[in-house]
């Protein structure tokens, strides 16, 4: 998968469409990623014991789904614009991530 954690990504299909947030979490065995501020939604959830006298709270809990990779773009760190990321070679011979809107290495965090 060419999206990591800490990237920072545009949602470009689906009810999110055109927002951005930083990359959370990467689910790689079913090609999902969770987004910061993208896909909230509410969970009823009841109070669950513990094991101990007391118990966990209850209530309605948000949180951020999961979305799928194909939905969203890597934001250029270089223009600030959603780009296809390639793979290639350095001159070590490491692998490295780059955009193809603009031919420059992302560098990771």
């Amino acid at each position: 998968m060419r999206i990591k954690v800490g990237d920072e990504v545009e949602v470009i299909a689906g009810n999110y469409k055109g927002q951005r947030g930083a990359v959370q979490r990467v689910i790689l065995s079913k090609d999902r990623i969770v987004v910061k501020g993208v896909n909230v939604v509410k969970k009823h959830q009841k109070p669950q014991n513990t094991g101990g006298r007391s118990q966990a709270q209850g209530g309605i809990i948000e949180f951020e789904a999961p979305i799928a990779v194909s939905n969203v773009m890597l934001v250029c760190p270089h223009t600030g614009t959603p780009t296809r990321v390639g793979i290639r070679k350095d001159d070590d011979g490491r692998r490295v991530r780059y955009s193809l809107k603009s031919g420059k290495d992302i560098i990771d965090k």
